[in-house]
Formats: structure tokens, sequence, C-alpha cells
């Protein structure tokens, strides 16, 4: 398994559904058959098949090795890297919008009353591509993908931390400024004011 592997935005977008980010975290850690998969996720074997073969033909799984069980051979499926990282291309900027729309009706789910749409999705997208990384946390980000026993979301934390130590005051007073103004679009498009505002205000008042 390489520990990054690079990919276009259409093998990318796949990872949108929860069922095969299921698939892909399992087989991050070991290698598993399609019913081992299916036990472990509690959906058909069937499914997991389905699934299995668009990973595999996008090149996010490979087979690993064939083992006969009684009169059938079940093969082992792994991810073929650690980490996937989308193509710079054409589709790029779609790709985010796509998945900052998917990030805005995450919170409607959660019960924020907001306005979300393609055009504000852009926008955050366009904000978020902002996002000042110095450089020194950059040149270590091939070897933070490469330690051992770390998953991903570990290794997103030791990069956001690397950022914190290493950039300029001038750098991290830029990026707050920039997470004032995503903060102050997202307040924007609240259709009311979220919850806990109206707790504190409450509290506030007491």
């Amino acid at each position: 398994m390489k520990p990054l592997k690079e990919i276009d935005p259409e093998a990318f977008q796949l990872l949108g559904d929860e069922t095969r980010r299921k698939i892909i975290h399992l087989l991050r850690v070991k290698e598993l058959t399609v019913s081992q998969i299916s036990a472990e996720l509690g959906v058909t074997p069937q499914n997991i098949y389905h699934h299995i073969k668009k990973l595999e033909k996008a090149g996010l799984v490979e087979v690993t090795r064939e083992e006969r069980i009684g009169h059938l051979i079940e093969s082992y499926y792994q991810t073929t890297a650690e980490t996937f990282i989308a193509s710079i291309g054409a589709l790029r900027g779609k790709t985010a919008t796509v998945n900052m729309l998917e990030v805005l009706n995450g919170l409607k789910k959660l019960g924020f009353k907001i306005k979300a749409d393609e055009e504000i999705a852009s926008q955050l997208a366009k904000m978020e591509a902002k996002a000042i990384k110095c450089e020194c946390a950059e040149r270590l980000e091939e070897d933070i993908v490469k330690l051992k026993d770390t998953d991903f979301m570990t290794q997103e934390m030791i990069m956001r931390y690397a950022d914190l130590l290493t950039m300029s005051d001038k750098e991290f007073a830029e990026k707050q400024k920039l997470n004032g103004k995503v903060r102050q679009l997202l307040l924007s498009i609240c259709l009311e004011k979220p919850k806990i505002f109206t707790l504190t205000e409450k509290s506030l008042r007491k």
C-alpha cells in the first residue's frame, strides 16, 4: 500500500457515498473479503460487491490475494494507498463545489436553518481555497503521510498542528481573518439564529 496516491476528481467523488467511505476505512486497516466487509457493516454481500467493483475500477482498492474456501475462491481486498488526494484539473472546481454543498446540507441535517445552494457552496469553496498553509508545513506533508500506525484523521491533525507551529505571526493573523470571513458568510445564510446563540443570550440575561 502506498502512503499517498493522487486520483482524478471523478474517482474522488465515489467517496461521497457513506458505505464506500466505510469500506475504504476498513480496508486501510487490513485486507478483507466481500463477505467479511458485509459482516462488519451489516450490508448484503451483493451490495458490498457492487461498491467494491466501483472502487476497484477507480483504482482505490485492489485484490491482494485469493483463497479457496470450500468450492469458492474468495478475493481479499485492500486500499491501494493510505491517503487519497484529488488531482488538480478542470473538474477540481466542480468537485470542491459539490463537496462544500454536502457540508452545507450536513449542517441542515444537524438542525441549522441555513440557505444551501451551489452559489453559496462555490463562495465557501473559493474561501477555503485561499486558506494559508505555510511552506515549512507543506514540506513536512510528504513525511507525515509516511508515518506508520497513523490513520488519515490523525495525519490531518498532525498537519494542522504543524501549520500552527511553523506559520509566521503574519500568516496566522491572515488565517484568522479568513476564518472570520467564512464565519460571517455562514451567519449571513442562517434563516434563523442557531439555537446555541439563543441559549447563550438567555443565559446572559439571567
